[in-house]
């Protein structure tokens, strides 16, 4: 490739624009400059150096690498930079660029040119926290046949270890909770930990995925291998579709092998010391969505066991509603008849609610110059204006549970929809 010299003309500009980023580094506008003219310089290696060394993700940048990738023939790459610069700005989608991505990915002769960055340091386990949660299963109103499974399932193992043992069982493996989004997976998950009084890490999608090629199953790794070292422990994957999705509705080889890394460090294969290495783990994970779950992942000794976390009941919303409610100024505030009219709510829909009825007391207290107490009344409006957001969760499950119910997975979501009558 031609490269342009620095002492004149494109030169010159690119001198000056190296200075500029060098004096300025966090500044994205000069950043963005400087890649682009590297690229139009064909000095590719140096432009995409300069787009992935930004400090924070920029759309921009992105779309820059992902070109040079392309051109350098680190494909996969390429394309997951392409999908990252899109995710954060649709404008900038390119047709012609992601199909010339997905046609290189997906040519076998390809696979010989991905290189890795060089100078890309493994994961450091050391730098993940653990907590300690101090929350309970006392924090958590009601579900009272959950927690009981729960505890048969998690606490129990986890406690007595020594009984299990006896018997030939390991303690460890898989608890996949589903259901409407907003009613309290993640929290429950925490309080499991509390309640066994073990370590706990909560992982998101962002501690895992990274835009260079292998690096996401190293860092995924790396996440197991720390919760070995602190068991007992509960390691939680939050939005776990998204890191475990069905392989059969993808086409690009780096998520497919995402997903293999996380159904092998499931199983505890491939390191020293075989499938016991996992013992004393026990791996969480929440989605809203399980039907989009890979099914492998419901194989014995991964999510073996399946939890359909509900709506709060009539006394988790009666709880919840005086907690959102702890601290206000209150006048003739009935919070059971409340919960009671608030059949289906989430969680995050009660809250919705106090927050509603809270502004209008604010808004008059404003106007009267006083404090204004939140009413009963006002509360009761604000339910009526607020709707259940699980109703549009339960008609997609709805079909799920009738028509994709082979396994039998889906007969608690059956028998809710019976009893609440949403059939």
């Amino acid at each position: 490739m031609s490269k342009q010299n620095d002492s004149g003309g494109p030169g010159g500009e690119l001198a000056a624009l190296r200075d500029a980023v060098a004096a300025l580094p966090t500044n994205l506008p000069l950043r963005r400059q400087l890649a682009e003219a590297l690229e139009r310089a064909q000095l590719l290696d140096e432009a995409l150096k300069v787009a992935q060394q930004a400090t924070v993700a920029d759309s921009k940048l992105l779309l820059v690498a992902a070109r040079c990738q392309y051109e350098l023939g680190r494909y996969r790459d390429g394309l997951t930079a392409y999908e990252q610069a899109v995710k954060l700005e649709p404008a900038l989608s390119d047709a012609q660029l992601q199909d010339k991505l997905a046609r290189a990915v997906a040519d076998p002769r390809s696979r010989l040119r991905v290189v890795e960055d060089p100078d890309r340091a493994p994961p450091a386990v050391d730098d993940l926290a653990f907590e300690q949660p101090r929350l309970s299963f006392a924090d958590v109103g009601g579900l009272d046949d959950l927690k009981e499974k729960i505890r048969l399932r998690v606490l129990h193992p986890l406690k007595r270890p020594d009984l299990y043992k006896a018997f030939g069982k390991k303690v460890g493996g898989g608890i996949l909770m589903y259901g409407p989004p907003g009613c309290g997976k993640t929290f429950l998950a925490r309080a499991t930990a509390g309640e066994a009084g073990v370590s706990f890490l909560a992982v998101g999608i962002e501690d895992v995925l990274d835009m260079w090629f292998g690096q996401s199953e190293k860092k995924l790794h790396a996440l197991f291998a720390a919760a070995r070292q602190q068991a007992p422990a509960i390691l939680f994957f939050d939005e776990v579709d998204a890191l475990g999705g069905r392989r059969s509705a993808t086409r690009h080889d780096s998520y497919r092998m995402l997903v293999a890394q996380f159904l092998s460090d499931m199983d505890g294969v491939g390191s020293d010391g075989g499938p016991s290495r996992k013992e004393g783990v026990l791996v969480m994970g929440a989605t809203n969505a399980p039907w989009d779950v890979d099914p492998a992942f419901r194989r014995p000794g991964r999510f073996s066991d399946v939890l359909f976390v509900p709506p709060p009941d009539l006394r988790a919303r009666v709880e919840i509603l005086k907690l959102k409610l702890q601290g206000k100024p209150t006048r003739d505030v009935d919070v059971s008849e409340l919960a009671r009219v608030t059949d289906l709510y989430s969680g995050a829909d009660l809250e919705q609610i106090v927050d509603s009825a809270t502004e209008v007391a604010l808004e008059q207290s404003m106007k009267s110059g006083s404090v204004k107490p939140v009413t009963g009344a006002e509360l009761l409006a604000a339910a009526k204006r607020v709707k259940p957001s699980t109703l549009e969760w339960f008609a997609t499950a709805r079909n799920f549970a009738t028509y994709a119910n082979e396994s039998g997975q889906y007969n608690d979501v059956l028998d809710y929809i019976k009893r609440h009558r949403l059939g």
